[in-house]
């Protein structure tokens, strides 16, 4: 992926270094946090469906920060720019409205949300009671060593899929997705989740076409990168990692193959109306 030498975002909220911050914040409320990886953790994500402290520290940093944490900084820097230009100029061209975007916060170790704790094993996710997206650099490192998913393209992939959540949540489509799913039983709030979460792949997707379109960023082995992503985080690939039998009612992100269909068809078309998992009858 050809990024070095392009604008990078100004919104961008660097907790990386400090310690006990407090900052104000509000109630998640139920808000969904989703989480890209928490499955292959085992760890219990429903604290982040929760968080309703008043006030919270900004972060708790474990470590220096390396040469290499800034270069991935500077990279998901530059990654969440491309995505700004991308998602503003879709907005206006098929909504004919503007687009906010997304804050993303970088942190190493541990910090808070409004929808709860946030650390390198859960994995980066939005939180739409703040609009911000939570990211630990080594998380990268995890994905490489751990999940078979390395290369730059994977990372911004990860990033480029946390906006498309933001994006659900400007055009209205996480807030009456989560408002169905609090009234779902689990086996139904699981098959919603999976719907959203295949749609922010195809966004992805669409982010991918769309940036290569206007930055020639893509490199040749790039999008089979991000395929390759898609699969590692694949709800049956990562319970068969974990030593388990997959249990399609417990999916919550889709299976490895329908990560990457979506994320494809998203590719292909460039168009956000091909995005439409909640209407589609088969996934």
């Amino acid at each position: 992926m050809k990024w070095r030498g392009r604008r990078t975002s100004r919104h961008i909220e660097d907790r990386r270094g400090r310690r006990g911050m407090g900052i104000a914040g509000t109630g998640g409320l139920g808000v969904l946090a989703i989480v890209v990886v928490g499955a292959l953790f085992g760890v219990d994500l429903t604290p982040l469906l929760q968080g309703t402290s008043t006030s919270y520290p900004q972060s708790q940093s474990t470590g220096t920060i390396t040469a290499a944490d800034e270069e991935a900084a500077q990279f998901v820097s530059v990654t969440l720019a491309d995505t700004e230009e991308v998602w503003q100029a879709i907005f206006q061209q098929q909504f004919d409205r503007p687009y906010d975007p997304a804050t993303l916060v970088l942190f190493k170790g541990v910090t808070q949300s409004p929808c709860g704790g946030a650390s390198g094993a859960t994995g980066p996710f939005y939180c739409p009671a703040d609009n911000k997206i939570y990211l630990d650099t080594q998380f990268f490192t995890t994905m490489r060593s751990r999940l078979g998913a390395g290369g730059d393209f994977a990372a911004a992939y990860v990033v480029a899929h946390e906006v498309a959540h933001h994006v659900q949540h400007e055009l209205g489509i996480l807030s009456e997705a989560n408002r169905i799913r609090r009234a779902a039983s689990e086996r139904e709030s699981n098959a919603i989740s999976v719907r959203i979460e295949l749609q922010a792949d195809c966004f992805s997707g669409i982010w991918a076409r769309r940036a290569d379109q206007k930055f020639g960023s893509l490199e040749q082995g790039d999008v089979e990168e991000a395929m390759n992503a898609a699969k590692q985080i694949g709800d049956d690939t990562l319970q068969r990692n974990a030593g388990r039998v997959p249990r399609p009612h417990t999916y919550t992100h889709g299976t490895s193959e329908q990560r990457q269909s979506w994320f494809l068809r998203g590719f292909q078309s460039g168009d956000v109306r091909d995005c439409d998992t909640f209407s589609a009858a088969a996934l």
